[in-house]
């Protein structure tokens, strides 16, 4: 089978429905982080549902905040940032670092990682990054983060879930071991 030809121009994207874009891809369970860092101001920090992996060699991370988000600028100023994977019983943190008013660090306890941006201490997973690069990704600001350190919690929480536009806990029943043929390509 081949692929298409180059001299081929591609078709042109046709408008995308916003309503059918967000019921769609609201399909697609994500994490809910918070990403913190120490500003020029003071700790600063934004709830995130768009933090991925990217890269095992170098160890790259990424998340996406809206292109003109204070909090987004502050953090890629400040050159380190910590992304605390949320447990499915913070939705009170989630709420405060989404909100656009009020003192977002008052919604619960923190610490200085190593890397100075602060920890939220009842987080499942902590995620230490030095910025790597910036860029504009549409009507988002794409920040890449080279892992400096990383610490999972000792517990058995289970993460917070965004889930066709609502917070949501994984069932029980999901967390589970079922046995599951390797992924041989995954390690390739």
């Amino acid at each position: 089978m081949s692929g298409p030809s180059t001299s081929e121009k591609p078709r042109p994207v046709e408008a995308v429905d916003a309503a059918l874009f967000r019921r769609v891809l609201g399909r697609v369970p994500t994490a809910v982080s918070v990403v913190t860092a120490e500003g020029a101001d003071g700790p600063v920090g934004v709830t995130v549902g768009s933090f991925t992996s990217v890269s095992l060699d170098p160890p790259l991370v990424a998340f996406f905040c809206g292109l003109h988000s204070a909090s987004a600028a502050a953090i890629a100023a400040a050159g380190r940032f910590c992304v605390n994977v949320l447990a499915e019983d913070q939705q009170r943190q989630c709420a405060a670092f989404a909100s656009r008013t009020g003192d977002r660090f008052a919604s619960g306890a923190f610490d200085a990682g190593e890397n100075g941006a602060p920890q939220l201490r009842d987080a499942i997973a902590w995620i230490e990054c030095e910025v790597d690069s910036t860029f504009e990704a549409g009507d988002h600001l794409a920040i890449m983060g080279r892992v400096q350190r990383m610490t999972a919690a000792g517990s058995d929480r289970r993460p917070l879930v965004f889930y066709q536009g609502r917070l949501v806990k994984l069932d029980s029943a999901a967390v589970r071991h079922a046995p599951s043929h390797p992924f041989a390509w995954w390690d390739a």
